[in-house]
């Protein structure tokens, strides 16, 4: 990166994520080269599509953010290596969310564990084993991805006094998004009211993970002050909400062509979000014992999931949920205002917290 301001929000966003991309292609080359045989094909073949195919390389682009909102001081290139590991480790939280959640499309392709699966078939391995050797073979490779995560952030030439401030960051955004995901796991398949406990989950699953910790990790690689952290914390929480949020409905209202995910998925597996809270809060008790009965069936018709949504908008969840994001939004926008970043900064960050919560993808 030659200068350490940007000209405009849009173009320097494009440049990073052609920055971070070149950072894993040439990560994964080495790492493809050093592997054992040929057997590893189809492991590799996965991790190149899952990891080059339509991602929003929102973690990576908050922690470069993160560093030029610090002034972005020292050695541009360690930055990107650390920035392009939170990459990898996002890539290994889709491929495990994916074996837990039993889906079967990921970024408009196959998942993980059904490509891996296939692949076993198409080998000569039977049948009958394929799907487990697909979720096994999904785990272990998830499971690569994590360890090169570290490997790529140890080799990153972080000084000894930037790997104390960020490493314990990188342990908390790794132990959070844990947390989250069990909330989430441990919600699913239970209907509830608790609106509470939904954004509870977002803030963990999300918010935190999404937003916050890779800000915290870019301010931190430049020793930034304690205001600058807070304020980052202040401008993430609320978006990372709205973020989870916007994707609570793109997972039951959206295009499948669009998301690259089969709609209506959440509803299928009973995922706990706060769209749902809302509707059986909120229904009368016909449509709440509707609701109960279909929620969480794995075996969801088109038809019934039409029933479902007609009861998300009748009851007004839907609308609630868009005021929701409206006014998180709005809050994030709020703390960028109070603060004193340069304009670039600000700029690209109104310009991320507009598309996180505006998208249909």
């Amino acid at each position: 990166m030659a200068s350490t301001v940007w000209d405009s929000s849009v173009p320097a966003l494009t440049s990073l994520r052609e920055e971070v991309d070149a950072q894993l292609a040439d990560f994964v080359s080495a790492q493809e080269q050093a592997a054992p045989g040929p057997e590893m094909a189809p492991l590799f073949t996965t991790a190149r599509r899952l990891l080059f195919s339509h991602g929003k390389r929102l973690r990576p682009l908050l922690c470069m953010v993160g560093w030029h909102a610090a002034g972005s001081p020292g050695d541009s290139h360690a930055v990107l290596r650390v920035a392009a590991a939170l990459e990898l480790f996002q890539t290994f939280a889709l491929i495990h969310d994916d074996v837990m959640d039993d889906s079967d499309v990921r970024r408009g392709g196959r998942s993980a564990h059904r490509s891996l699966a296939a692949a076993y078939s198409r080998g000569g391995g039977r049948r009958s084993r394929a799907q487990a050797h697909g979720r096994g073979a999904a785990v272990l490779l998830g499971d690569l991805f994590l360890v090169w995560s570290d490997t790529m952030l140890a080799d990153a030439g972080l000084s000894a006094r930037a790997r104390a401030r960020v490493l314990p960051l990188v342990d908390s955004m790794r132990t959070e998004l844990v947390y989250g995901q069990y909330l989430d796991l441990l919600a699913t398949g239970r209907t509830s009211e608790d609106v509470s406990a939904a954004l509870r989950v977002a803030r963990y699953k999300t918010g935190k993970y999404t937003v916050e910790r890779p800000l915290h990790i870019g301010v931190s690689l430049a020793d930034g002050s304690p205001q600058l952290l807070q304020t980052c914390t202040d401008f993430a929480l609320p978006l990372g909400e709205a973020f989870q949020l916007r994707d609570d409905l793109i997972g039951v209202f959206g295009d499948q062509m669009q998301t690259g995910k089969p709609v209506g998925d959440d509803i299928r597996e009973g995922k706990a979000t706060a769209l749902l809270a809302l509707a059986l809060r909120d229904a009368s008790p016909a449509k709440r014992q509707l609701l109960s009965s279909l929620v969480g069936s794995p075996e969801l018709t088109d038809e019934n999931l039409g029933r479902v949504r007609a009861i998300l908008e009748m009851t007004g969840a839907r609308q609630q949920v868009e005021m929701m994001i409206a006014s998180r939004r709005d809050a994030a926008l709020a703390a960028l205002e109070a603060a004193d970043l340069h304009p670039d900064v600000t700029a690209t960050l109104t310009h991320i917290a507009w598309t996180a919560t505006e998208r249909h993808t």
